[in-house]
């Protein structure tokens, strides 16, 4: 569905894929899959009653519940912070009768599992994240006087502050990296826990945006190889200067190089570098490689990275190469009837590594021939091992 070559997409040509693909939403078999394969129920975690409902689309609320934690005290700070966003979809000051339940919750959870919270932190981190807990119990009270004032237009920004003080403390709890990384791919560039990168992408026809920078938020703790894939070629300046080459309403694409080859050529092997399909499920210790879901008759599993979000970035590839990505990304722009959040026929069929998590409202804007003017990593970088970029050649 979304291959590597450049303008190949459309609904036409997808209709095999979304044979293959039916499975993940049915639960049937679908054609070619394995007749003896048996689908293998994951394992769910203590805090998967604190995330059922409606599923989660926001990119932060997303990486908050992909780090591999399991401290059920501070996500009972987080959810009812997350759920003011829905409080505040009520129209005009009743909304604040929501936030209210909210922040009072938050702030019971907080006092009462502080002692759990601080249990959980990594001790080299616990100085820092004793630090994040006093601001974000200051961050509730300040939070709670502007309900009380009914000030709703300063409601937004405030909670943004505390999930992030919350977002912190939780990564603050991820002692190393959680599992081994195969050894075929254990010299490739990987990305041991997380990074942020901007691209600044100079947009060319519309009059009310000229450049537009996206926070990308890289997701190594549950795609190690792909995400430090990406994050060596960002350090090689590979897609400074490069066009988008494919927006039709329902991805945005880039990452073809010019020439006949349809990936990054490693300069130390003049031959075209690869990364395996690499897929999370939520309950499994280490990601799958080298196999979709679909192959591997589980259908009924949840990856940690779905393609629920506006600003789903992931790996295109060769429609039937699991192990063909190289250098093309693309981001998902929106739901449709194939692909709706937690039924997606993307999930597990495709490499999600990250989310864009600021100003991903303008993907939509972004059209064939914008350009991306540069890619910058901001934070993360130390955790890259093994980059390629810095040999020479």
């Amino acid at each position: 569905m979304i291959e590597m070559k450049r303008n190949s997409f459309s609904w036409k040509e997808c209709a095999i894929s979304v044979a293959l693909s039916v499975g993940l939403i049915t639960g049937a078999p679908a054609f070619g899959s394995s007749a003896y394969a048996s689908p293998l129920e994951p394992v769910i975690p203590d805090v998967s009653v604190l995330i059922s409902g409606p599923p989660i689309k926001d990119p932060g609320a997303l990486l908050r519940y992909a780090l591999p934690i399991n401290n059920k005290a501070i996500r009972e700070v987080q959810k009812p912070l997350e759920d003011i966003t829905d409080s505040l979809k009520v129209a005009g000051v009743r909304a604040l009768d929501s936030v209210e339940r909210n922040v009072r919750q938050a702030s019971g959870a907080l006092r009462n599992g502080r002692g759990l919270i601080l249990a959980g932190l990594a001790e080299s981190k616990r100085a820092n994240g004793e630090d994040l807990l006093d601001k974000l119990a200051v961050g509730l009270d300040e939070l709670q006087r502007i309900v009380e004032d009914r000030n709703r237009d300063a409601v937004a920004s405030k909670q943004k502050e505390l999930l992030q003080y919350v977002g912190t403390v939780e990564e603050d709890m991820v002692d190393g990296f959680p599992f081994e990384i195969p050894e075929e791919y254990s010299n490739m560039p990987l990305l041991k826990g997380r990074a942020a990168v901007d691209m600044k992408v100079k947009i060319k026809d519309n009059p009310n945006i000229e450049d537009c920078v996206f926070r990308i938020v890289l997701d190594g703790y549950n795609a190690p190889v792909t995400a430090g894939n990406f994050l060596d070629l960002v350090e090689r300046k590979f897609y400074d200067g490069m066009e988008i080459q494919r927006a039709d309403g329902f991805v945005v694409q880039t990452g073809d190089p010019e020439g006949p080859a349809e990936g990054f050529i490693d300069p130390s092997t003049g031959k075209i570098r690869t990364v395996p399909l690499e897929i999370m499920v939520d309950g499994d210790k280490a990601p799958v490689y080298g196999e979709t879901l679909e192959e591997l008759g589980r259908y009924k599993a949840q990856t940690k990275l779905p393609f629920n979000a506006f600003g789903t970035m992931a790996m295109a590839r060769e429609e039937f190469d699991d192990n063909s990505a190289s250098s093309q990304v693309f981001w998902l722009l929106k739901e449709s009837e194939l692909t709706p959040s937690n039924a997606n026929i993307l999930d597990g069929r495709y490499a999600v590594f990250g989310y864009v998590t600021e100003n991903e409202d303008y993907l939509a804007d972004v059209k064939v021939g914008d350009v991306i003017e540069s890619i910058q990593v901001v934070s993360g970088l130390d955790n890259l091992v093994n980059p390629s970029y810095k040999i020479v050649g």
